[in-house]
Order: structure tokens, then C-alpha cells, then sequence
């Protein structure tokens, strides 16, 4: 069939196709051909759909790759400014090109009021260590402490002179900013002080950590870190105290940058979780430790081969590769092959978290040391106003346990410190630390089950061989010279058969009428033993024996029943005193019999989180002591 040519409205005029692309004459025009004209149309509009297609998918595409990298992006980042340190400088100072040739200096801060003999060990005076640290800066200190009451009262330099180095030292911080030198500080809320405010009027920067939020304790690290290079880590605290009244101990390391550094990242932990209330999963690597118990650093301490490293609590606390101080204890513990001496303010054992349970972690290891062993150990407790009557018990089963041993031996003593005239105590034992035969551990925190568990503290591990030429100079028999002074002083008391110490003599004397003039001179007798030097059951003998028993007057008699009932129940052991038997055993306790005053907080039926408490946690609830 033969399609004609269609004319328009203007005779033989051609029409051309709107939209078709080809036209139509009036001679006419195959069907083919406009068959194939159409079809090429349509090809052409199909690859263009397909292009136009593929170009849309591409660009979805292209977003989605480019949303997914942007996610990924701020996830990262979020993950790593949890502990903000990327900026941080570290002077470039590396493992490669640090500093391993130190030089290591004891401090201790001996109240004026106690003495020792005159060819007895001394040590550097703590201030004039930290005033050294000072001189040696250049550049930044950082300081971390629990505690910032340098400041004391007018009345209380009056009647301790001392107490004035506290003001001393806070003018010297605040000249730092005159020499140019940057000044960082890490605390606890609680602990926020007049003097903080002043630093930072000084171009100080201060951080807070809020433990509260974190792990419900306390930042209790007490360490100074300077240009990296030079640190001092011990017991004392940012406090006139530290330095006046309390019996401290620390030690001072210069040139070590590579230990330096290692303590200027748990400094960088504490700095980047300003005002956190969480717990990052991820640490920068910036935090991770340089050496641990298992690859400590290999460095020479006043010319004498040695090793390093250093612990930090709690666990989630622990960057990688960074050992807690529980396991640095337990190592120094493992590895000692004669003897173990230990100083601390409080050995309590104990776990409260829920309820009084006991924590075997350093006391099982201490056990093993004595039975399995054989190490002669020395224990030296701090006896103050906040002793925890348990902690008598604890050292009681310790003490059983060597009972008709060969070659068992364990030893304790209580650190006595003076009472004043207006009923406060000085000279307190405020030492943490441990010596072996081949290492020492030098840490923040006392040995109670929940110190290591919510609060933040650091330690300083020290091994160095036997048979080192000139020993004497090591720091390992440095402290333990220090150690024996101690435990031969006319200060301490040994743990006897037949007796308990007072610690909190004082709040009794003033509180509770006690029919005895022994509170005067020293322990309090219990009963008197027939059987020599064995121990004797923790309770008086009643009348019907012959024995006067020690009166004292109680506020609740409901209360004391209480309190006794729950002692019975298994928190207390007694020693039984039969000849051939040193098993424990518990019993009831008399309402008359130990006049040991039982506060609020030493009170065994208080409630779990302040039963337990040590006296880094108490110190900084009470702000001062």
C-alpha cells in the first residue's frame, strides 16, 4: 500500500513532522524509510534513558560511599576524643632516644617531734626534694594530688612552725608563671581548694576528674611529673600536713625520661577525662604504657643495673600493655626469696560491697609467702583514730598460721603516733610501701579490698639482682634501712599474746570513763595467759576468775548486742589460747570487754561502702585530719 503525500493549507508546500524528525513530501516517501527513521529515534532515547539511568545510580552510589566514610569518620573521632591527647607533645622524647641513666634520691618528711637515733638512716627532707624539682624545671610540671590544703591557719602555725612549708610551696608554684613555665594539675572534685583557685589565677590549668561518676571513689595518686624528664611519686599529698605533721615517704628520680614519660600517660589519662562521666572503651595510643611487669624498662639507678616500671589502679583505669598495682604486688610478692617488709597505713582484707566479705588477693599471697616459702615477714601498720578493730584479727590469722612452724615467721607492729594537747594526732605513719630482697613497691593506695577496686592511685616498681658491689647504695637497701629504723623506734608496738593496742586512745580518754591505768602507759591487757607467749582468745575473763574487767559505758546497749551479735557471727576470729591448739575459732563478746570505741565508721554493722573505707578516702571526705 502506498502512502500519499498529504498536502497542507498552503498548496504543494512540504510538511515537515513536529517531533519526528523527518518529513513528508508530496511526491511520497517509503514506508521503510520512516519506518527506520523512527526506530534509530528510538534507540537514541533508550541509551539515553540507560545513561541518564546508570549516571543517577553512580551518583546514589557515590553518596552512600561518601555518607558511610563520613560515619565512619565521626565515629573514630568520637571514640579517640574521649581521651583528648593528640596534641599532646612529648618533647620528642621516644623509647629510642630516652633517658636510662638516673639518679634516684629518698624523701621523707619526719615530723619534728619524733627521733630517731643519731647514726640512724636519714633521707632528703621532702620539701627540699620538691623545692630541687622546681629548680629543675624548664618547661611544664604536672601534678597529681588528692588533696590541696597547703595553706594552714594562722592558729595552726602558731603551735607548728613547720606547717608554715606549705605556704612555702604554694608561693614557689606560683612563681612558675613568672619563669615562663606551664603549670597542669589533675584532682578529684572533692578535691577543689582555695588553693587550686589561686593556681589557676596564676595561669595554672586545672583538670578535675569526677571519680564519683566514674567508678564511685577517689583520685588518690600522689606524683609530680617535670619536662618529662624528672618525677617524685610517694605518699604525700598536696597538704601543710605532708609536710609538718605526717610521717611521708617518697622517692625522687632526675634524668629518666624514659620512666617520665611513662607517668606523664597516666597523667594523660587523668587530664583527658576532665569532667567525663563515662569511662571510654578505647584509649588513645598516646596512653598506652612503654613498660610493664612483664618487659620492664632495663636502666641503670645511681650507676647499678635495674628495673622499672609502673602500675596504676583501677582496672578500667588501664590503658594496654599498663599492669595494675595488684599485679605488681603480686609479682614483688612471688618473686621475693627471703624476706617481705611492708609499711602501710591500713591491711584490712576486706570487701564491701555488697556486705563484709573477705578479699584474699595480698593476704592469700602473704600466706603462701610464709608456708610455702618459708619468707620471713614483717608487717607495720599505722595505729591512728581510724584503725578498723578487724584489722587486730586479720594480723592475728596471719600470725596463727606459723604456730609450731619451722621457719615460719611473721611479725607486726603498730606505728604509734603522739596525741596532742587539744586531742589531735602527729606523726603519723603515712607510708605505702614494700621491700624485698629484690625489689621494692612504692604506691598511693592502702591495702584495702576496695582501694584497688574504685579509686585512682600509681605505683613505681624497682627489682634490682643480688649481688650487686656496694648494695648499700641501692634503693632496695636504702629502704629497707629505712624500714628497720622504723620497725626498731620507740614508736612502734608489736601485736602481743595478751594484749591489743589503742589507736584511738585519745577519743576514749575523752569520751569513755575507763576504769584502768593502762590507757596511760600503752595496750590495754585482755587477759592474762597461762600459757607463756601463746595467743589468747580476743576477750576478758569474767569476774569469776579473779579478773577485773574494763568498764565501759556505751550510748545503746541495743546497739552494742548488735554489733556483738554480728561479730559472733564469723567477722571476728578469737584465737584460742590451748597449748597444743592455735586453730581460730570465734565466739561472743562480751558488752565489757575490748574499749576500743566504735565510731560511725568503724562500726562493723555500718553500711558497706564506709565499713571498709581506708584513709585515702577518708582523708579526702573529711578534707583534712
Amino acid at each position: 500500500m502506498e502512502l500519499r503525500g498529504i498536502r497542507g493549507p498552503m498548496g504543494g508546500q512540504d510538511l515537515k513532522g513536529q517531533g519526528l524528525g523527518f518529513s513528508i513530501t508530496g511526491s511520497g516517501i517509503p514506508a521503510s524509510s520512516i519506518i527506520t527513521a523512527v526506530q534509530q529515534q528510538d534507540y537514541s532515547a533508550s541509551v539515553w534513558l540507560r545513561r541518564r539511568d546508570k549516571l543517577e545510580h553512580s551518583q546514589q552510589k557515590c553518596i552512600v560511599i561518601f555518607a558511610l566514610v563520613c560515619c565512619f569518620a565521626v565515629l573514630v573521632a568520637l571514640i579517640f576524643s574521649a581521651v583528648d591527647v593528640w596534641g599532646e607533645d612529648e618533647d620528642g622524647i621516644t623509647e629510642e632516644n630516652c633517658s636510662k641513666n638516673c639518679r634516684v634520691v629518698l624523701v621523707e618528711n619526719i615530723p619534728e617531734d619524733i627521733s630517731f637515733l643519731d647514726n640512724s638512716t636519714s633521707h632528703l627532707p621532702l620539701s627540699a626534694g620538691l623545692y630541687n624539682l622546681l629548680d629543675q624545671a624548664m618547661r611544664v610540671v604536672e601534678i597529681a594530688s588528692p588533696l590541696w590544703f597547703l595553706n594552714s591557719s594562722d592558729y595552726e602555725s602558731s603551735f607548728q612552725p613547720a606547717a608554715r612549708q606549705g605556704r612555702a610551696l604554694l608561693s614557689r608554684l606560683q612563681g612558675l608563671k613568672a619563669k615562663g613555665i606551664q603549670l597542669k594539675i589533675s584532682s578529684g572534685l572533692s578535691g577543689n581548694s582555695s588553693e587550686l583557685g589561686i593556681l589557676a589565677k596564676h595561669n595554672a590549668e586545672v583538670h578535675y576528674v569526677n571519680m564519683t561518676a566514674l567508678t564511685k571513689g577517689h583520685l588518690l595518686s600522689s606524683f609530680w611529673v617535670v619536662d618529662r624528664r624528672h618525677f617524685y611519686i610517694g605518699s604525700a599529698s598536696m597538704d601543710w600536713r605532708s609536710l609538718a605533721t605526717r610521717k611521708e615517704l617518697g622517692v625522687l628520680v632526675y634524668n629518666c625520661s624514659c620512666l617520665a614519660l611513662d607517668l606523664h600517660r597516666v597523667f594523660g589519662l587523668y587530664w583527658g577525662l576532665q569532667y567525663k562521666d563515662f569511662i571510654p572503651s578505647f584509649w588513645s595510643k598516646r596512653l598506652f604504657a612503654l613498660f610493664n611487669r612483664d618487659t620492664p624498662l632495663e636502666l641503670t639507678l645511681n650507676n647499678t643495673k635495674a628495673q622499672a616500671y609502673f602500675s596504676s589502679s583501677p582496672d578500667v583505669f588501664l590503658p594496654r600493655d599498663r599492669s595494675s598495682d595488684l599485679e605488681a604486688i603480686s609479682r614483688v610478692i612471688q618473686e621475693a626469696h627471703h624476706f617481705i617488709y611492708i609499711s602501710i597505713i591500713d591491711y584490712l582484707p576486706l570487701l564491701s560491697s555488697t556486705a563484709h566479705r573477705y578479699w584474699s588477693r595480698i593476704d592469700g599471697l602473704i600466706r603462701e609467702a610464709l608456708i610455702l616459702r618459708k619468707v620471713r615477714v614483717r608487717l607495720l601498720i599505722s595505729c591512728w583514730e581510724k584503725t578498723h578493730p578487724l584489722t587486730f584479727n586479720f594480723i592475728w590469722s596471719l600470725r596463727s598460721l606459723c604456730m609450731e612452724q619451722a621457719n615460719c615467721s611473721l611479725e607486726a607492729k603498730f606505728f604509734n603516733p603522739r596525741v596532742q594537747r587539744d586531742g589531735s594526732l602527729q606523726g603519723i605513719n603515712h607510708n605505702r610501701f614494700m621491700v624485698t630482697d629484690r625489689a621494692i613497691y612504692l604506691g598511693n593506695l592502702d591495702w584495702v579490698g576496695n582501694e584497688f577496686t574504685l579509686n585512682a592511685g600509681a605505683g613505681l616498681v624497682i627489682s634490682q639482682p643480688e649481688g650487686i658491689e656496694e648494695r648499700n647504695s641501692t634503693v632496695v637497701e636504702q629502704l629497707k634501712a629505712a624500714f628497720e629504723r622504723d620497725w626498731f623506734s620507740r614508736y612502734t608496738r608489736s601485736l602481743q599474746a595478751n594484749k591489743i593496742p589503742i589507736c584511738n586512745k585519745h577519743q576514749i580518754n575523752r569520751r569513755v570513763p575507763v576504769k584502768s591505768t593502762h590507757l596511760d602507759n600503752g595496750p590495754v591487757p585482755i587477759r592474762k595467759g597461762q600459757q607463756g607467749n601463746k595467743p589468747a582468745p580476743m576477750r576478758n575473763s569474767h569476774k569469776g576468775n579473779g579478773q577485773t574487767p574494763v568498764k565501759v559505758r556505751h550510748h545503746s546497749d541495743k546497739q552494742s548486742k548488735m554489733n556483738h551479735q554480728d561479730l559472733a557471727n564469723g567477722l571476728v576470729p578469737n584465737i584460742d589460747s590451748h597449748p597444743e591448739r592455735g586453730r581460730v575459732t570465734t565466739s561472743n563478746h562480751d558488752n565489757q570487754q575490748v574499749p576500743i570505741k566504735r565510731n560511725n565508721r568503724d562500726n562493723p554493722m555500718d553500711p558497706p561502702n564506709q565499713s571498709a573505707e581506708s584513709s585515702g578516702s577518708r582523708e579526702i571526705s573529711n578534707g583534712s585530719q
